[in-house]
């Protein structure tokens, strides 16, 4: 057991199995050296939350760091961590909260947390959460308090769109650029869908333009975290995205949406999908549906693209990318004869 002694970071990004049988383990974790824990995106609930707050109140002195983004928390399980929180001799000194359905409720849990025990905590990410005007006002509060050590709050993109479960909380708006279109696809619905036709547009020359490819890019370039979805009609699309950089001249594969280690994306048939970066492909099977809206996850930060399957409010998921990311991110589409591709507006999608 000594050799756990020197564990200083457990890493478990995106691990969804926490959610079935690694709470007791991490518990366990805790009682040694473990300073950072990375939980973002493990499927962690109000009974993972109870689990973590018996693994602090045991040896509270540990973690330092404590990341539970992209989980759905909730207030109440926010209420449970709070209470570990609140322990004296608690040395959390970075709380990780993005993206985990909190609303004002749980923003009164942690300045209560933070009164109780105000000597530690540094830093509190409550990011794509719902903490309200109120809610902002009593956490920058222990901002100003002197005795309180909390340095840096980040409250950013909050609104009551981000309560919605699962990636569609970072659901953003975009738009097809004009510049990068073939002329053999024409823009319509301000710029939101495409479609492909058999005649050329009469489109001035751009260097950003795809000559060959019948591509669009989107306006946005992307670094943090973002959700779309796209509904396809007519047609077998590729949906992808795609680094600045791509070759827009020719027809060769360092100009195709996931030919090439600029790009990432996911062919669209029927009944099956192909996901393709660099010319390695995966092919996806999934049971048979109606369904021709795809939503696609961007987590920039974290090195992950996912695409799914939207029917009704359901995500069945198709493939995960994993990388390292180190430009911003385009979304693009290659549309085939007598097909289009449409963007959804945010404000619809719930």
């Amino acid at each position: 057991m000594a050799g756990f002694r020197t564990l200083m970071c457990l890493n478990m990004l995106k691990n969804r199995y926490c959610h079935y049988f690694h709470y007791q383990i991490i518990a366990v974790w805790f009682k040694y050296d473990l300073t950072l824990c990375r939980l973002s995106g493990c499927g962690v609930t109000e009974e993972g939350c109870s689990s973590l707050v018996s693994a602090l109140k045991s040896n509270p002195s540990h973690p330092r760091e404590l990341d539970l983004s992209n989980n759905d928390l909730k207030d109440s399980g926010v209420k449970l961590l709070s209470a570990g929180l609140g322990n004296p001799h608690c040395k959390l000194e970075t709380l990780r909260l993005s993206g985990c359905l909190v609303t004002e409720e749980g923003c009164a849990s942690l300045v209560s947390a933070l009164r109780s025990n105000p000597s530690h905590l540094r830093e509190l990410d409550l990011s794509y959460n719902h903490p309200g005007d109120s809610g902002v006002r009593l956490l920058s509060a222990r901002l100003k308090d002197p005795h309180c050590r909390l340095e840096k709050l980040n409250v950013e993109h909050g609104g009551e769109y981000t309560m919605k479960p699962g990636p569609r909380k970072y659901v953003c708006d975009l738009t097809l650029d004009p510049n990068t279109v073939n002329s053999l696809l024409s823009l319509s619905e301000e710029n939101r869908k495409v479609t492909c036709g058999r005649q050329k547009q009469p489109y001035p020359d751009h260097p950003e333009r795809f000559e060959v490819c019948r591509q669009v890019l989107c306006r946005e370039g992307l670094t943090g975290r973002c959700y779309w979805e796209v509904e396809r009609s007519g047609g077998w699309p590729v949906i992808g995205v795609t680094y600045k950089g791509i070759n827009r001249r020719g027809e060769g594969k360092d100009c195709g949406l996931g030919w090439n280690d600029k790009s990432w994306s996911l062919f669209c048939s029927d009944n099956s999908y192909t996901a393709r970066h660099n010319c390695n492909t995966t092919l996806i099977d999934v049971p048979s549906s109606s369904s021709h809206r795809v939503g696609v996850y961007l987590d920039w930060p974290a090195g992950t693209l996912s695409f799914y399957r939207v029917s009704s409010d359901t995500l069945t998921h198709l493939n995960t990318f994993y990388t390292t990311f180190t430009e911003p991110l385009y979304p693009g589409f290659w549309v085939y004869d007598d097909s289009s591709v449409s963007l959804i507006k945010h404000n619809t999608i719930f």
